[in-house]
């Protein structure tokens, strides 16, 4: 697995994007997922680019932003194009959006169909510029449980459509994310994997809440010490290089909780190879 922070954890931190990459490349850390709004402030510091993180040996695996499928097809192709300048000064092709803003359930008929046109036009636009455009499994939009999200893939029905698969979101959901990521690969292109101590606290992750500087972060939790059992699903994962996850915190404690999380990632990964490589070995040879 191929492990990244998320920068919009530092949303209310002074950090700068040099101090983060130095600390995740000595943290287990193979890459950065960039906020959309530090990505955008940091074109007017060209310094910082691709090649800048790839001499440090990390990348950038995504882009992660909030495209306005409510606006107009100009102002949506714009937001697009400018995405995927971010993406290329990075050389990275992963742009992350929600579906919409209300659930599945209480989206009209009318409004579905207008978003799923306007998902595909997003995404027509995306693959002109060799981009995917990936949709995140969250509450309040037309990805929030694991039958929608396959029924929109169904319905936009294009090639550059990818998924963000929110682990815990689509578990909130009471879907079985192994499930989901059974039916809903080869579709999935990313993973936002977080926790939370009991069930009662998910409405801490709601965007009103936790973009709040004074939010509620009760309930947030490490990794592996929370409801959900990331030993088991990780386990699924873990030794696979091609697979690119981020840790998403929104807690106190950062540098604490990612080092105790990346570090518990590595030993799974290492110890699934290690049992992998054991049972190949135990192959009876071919002559």
């Amino acid at each position: 697995m191929r492990l990244s922070l998320c920068t919009i954890t530092f949303r209310h931190h002074l950090v700068s994007i040099e101090q983060l990459a130095y600390w995740a490349r000595n943290h287990y850390f193979q890459g950065i997922e960039l906020w959309g709004v530090h990505a955008k402030n940091l074109l007017r510091e060209p310094e910082y680019g691709a090649d800048w993180l790839e001499s440090l040996g990390l990348y950038i695996s995504m882009v992660s932003d909030y495209l306005s499928l409510d606006s107009s097809v100009s102002q949506l192709s714009d937001e697009v194009d400018q995405l995927c300048k971010i993406a290329a000064h990075w050389r990275t092709h992963k742009l992350r959006t929600f579906a919409g803003t209300l659930s599945s359930a209480q989206t009209p008929k009318a409004e579905r169909a207008r978003l799923v046109e306007r998902l595909r036009l997003a995404c027509q636009l995306a693959a002109d510029r060799g981009c995917l455009v990936l949709v995140e499994t969250h509450p309040n939009t037309l990805a929030d449980t694991l039958d929608s999200t396959k029924r929109l893939l169904a319905e936009v029905n294009h090639p550059a459509l990818a998924i963000n698969l929110d682990v815990l979101h689509l578990w909130e959901a009471g879907d079985d994310p192994a499930r989901a990521l059974r039916q809903l690969q080869p579709h999935v292109a990313h993973f936002h994997l977080k926790n939370i101590s009991s069930r009662r606290w998910l409405s801490v992750f709601a965007p009103s809440n936790v973009y709040a500087a004074a939010g509620c972060r009760r309930g947030m939790v490490p990794l592996f010490d929370g409801a959900f059992d990331y030993d088991s699903f990780l386990s699924i994962l873990a030794a696979n290089d091609s697979i690119e996850a981020s840790l998403e915190w929104f807690g106190e404690h950062v540098h604490e909780v990612w080092d105790g999380d990346a570090m518990k990632i590595e030993r799974i990964s290492r110890q699934r190879r290690e049992r992998q490589q054991l049972a190949a070995a135990a192959l009876p040879r071919v002559r």
